[in-house]
C-alpha cells in the first residue's frame, strides 16, 4: 500500500512539501498550507485527498481530529533516503564549515569544532568517532607498569594526538623489559600502524625466530589486538545542553535514556561503528531501536572518514527526528570529507 501510493510523483511531492512544512513550523500541516506554496498550484481540496491517500498509507497522522496531518518515522525516512540524499551543500555552509575548521591546529581543536558544527545543523548531537588505538599511526609509544600490575600505554600518533589505554597481560612484565619493547617499536614502527606492527612482527618471529623470540614476543603481546580492539575508541560529544531541551524528548523516561547514553559513551560508539560499513556514503537511521523510550523520536546520520586507505572512524549526529535533513546530510558527508583530507595530510 505504501510502496503503491509513493509511486506517483504528485504524492511524493506533497509528501515532500509536508516534512518539510513541519521540520520548518513544528506544527501540523493543512491542505492550504501546502496548496499555496505547491509547485504545481493544486487547489486544497486535491491536496487533501492526496493527504488522505498519504494517512491511509501510514505516511502521516492527524494528532487531532481538528487539526493538519504530521509525519511519520516512515515519513522522515522516504524524505531522507530519497529527497534529502540528493541534496547540495550550500555554498554557505561550504564556507562556514571550511572557517570553523581551517584555523585548527590539532587534532583535538579540528574534532571540537566539528562537532560544534554537527551540533548546530542537527539541532542535537554532534559525534566524532576516534579510530581504534591499533588504526593509529605510530609516532611514539611509552610503556608504563602500574602498581597493581597493569600496563599504561601512551600512544603519540603521527598528527599529534595523545591517545592512551590500560591492558592487563597475561605474563607480566618488567618495567625494564616493556622499556627495550618501546625502544623497539619506536624504532622500527614509526608511520606505521599498531595493526601494520603486529603483522610485521607475525612475520618476523616465524623467519628469524632465534634472533627476535623474546623481544618481538613481548612486543606481540602489547599490540594484541584483542587488546587494542574497538575498546579503544573515543567519542567527542557536543550539544547535550541542546538536544536535552527538545521538545520531543519531553518525557522523563526518554531524556534519561538520552542522557545515560551520553555519559556511557561506549553506547554510542557501538551505536555508530555499527554503521561504519554501511555501502552508502551517508548512512541515515530514523528510529533508534537501540534506546527504546528516546529512539522513536531520534534520527542518526553518519559517514565514515578515511586515512591511507582505510576507514578510521566515523562523524555523525543525533537529534530529533524533526531536523533539516538536506542541510544535516550534506553537511556530515562535508565534515567526513574534510576529516579524511586531515589524517591523510598528517
Amino acid at each position: 500500500m505504501r510502496d503503491a501510493t509513493l509511486q506517483e510523483k504528485r504524492n511524493q511531492q506533497v509528501l515532500a512539501d509536508v516534512v518539510r512544512f513541519y521540520i520548518e513550523t513544528g506544527e501540523p500541516v493543512s491542505s492550504r498550507a501546502i496548496s499555496r506554496r505547491h509547485a504545481e498550484h493544486l487547489s486544497p481540496a486535491t491536496i487533501r485527498n492526496v493527504m488522505a491517500d498519504l494517512e491511509e498509507a501510514g505516511l502521516l497522522y492527524q494528532p487531532h481530529t481538528s487539526a493538519g496531518r504530521v509525519p511519520t518515522a516512515a515519513a522522515y525516512r522516504f524524505f531522507a533516503q530519497q529527497v534529502a540524499a540528493q541534496a547540495q551543500l550550500s555554498s554557505e555552509d561550504e564556507a562556514w564549515i571550511r572557517s570553523e575548521l581551517a584555523s585548527a591546529q590539532t587534532p583535538e581543536e579540528i574534532t571540537e569544532r566539528a562537532g560544534h558544527v554537527l551540533a548546530a545543523v542537527s539541532r542535537g548531537l554532534g559525534l566524532i568517532v576516534s579510530p581504534p588505538i591499533g588504526k593509529l599511526v605510530l609516532e611514539h609509544i611509552r610503556f608504563l607498569l602500574l602498581p597493581d600490575g597493569r600496563v599504561l600505554v601512551v600512544l603519540v600518533t603521527s598528527g599529534g594526538s595523545t591517545r592512551d589505554k590500560f591492558l592487563r597481560l597475561a605474563r607480566p612484565l618488567t618495567q625494564a623489559e616493556l622499556d627495550r619493547t618501546a625502544d623497539f617499536l619506536n624504532r622500527i614502527y614509526v608511520g606505521r600502524t599498531i595493526e601494520a606492527a603486529r603483522a610485521d612482527l607475525l612475520a618476523r618471529i616465524a623467519s628469524e625466530r632465534e634472533s627476535y623470540d623474546r623481544l618481538a614476543s613481548n612486543a606481540l603481546a602489547l599490540c594484541d589486538p584483542g587488546l587494542l580492539a574497538d575498546a579503544g575508541r573515543e567519542l567527542y560529544v557536543e550539544g547535550a545542553a541542546q538536544i536535552a531541551s527538545a521538545p520531543e524528548l519531553a518525557g522523563r523516561q526518554q531524556l534519561l535514556e538520552l542522557l545515560d547514553a551520553i555519559e556511557e559513551k561506549h553506547k554510542l560508539v557501538a551505536l555508530l561503528t555499527g554503521f561504519i560499513e554501511s555501502p552508502e556514503p551517508v548512512h541515515v537511521e530514523i528510529g533508534i531501536k537501540e534506546m527504546p523510550a528516546a529512539g522513536e523520536h531520534l534520527a542518526l546520520i553518519s559517514a565514515p572518514y578515511s586515512g591511507r586507505d582505510q576507514v578510521q572512524g566515523t562523524v555523525g549526529v543525533l537529534g530529533p527526528m524533526r531536523m533539516q535533513y538536506e542541510r544535516a546530510i550534506t553537511a556530515v558527508a562535508y565534515v567526513a570529507r574534510v576529516f579524511s583530507e586531515t589524517l591523510n595530510r598528517s
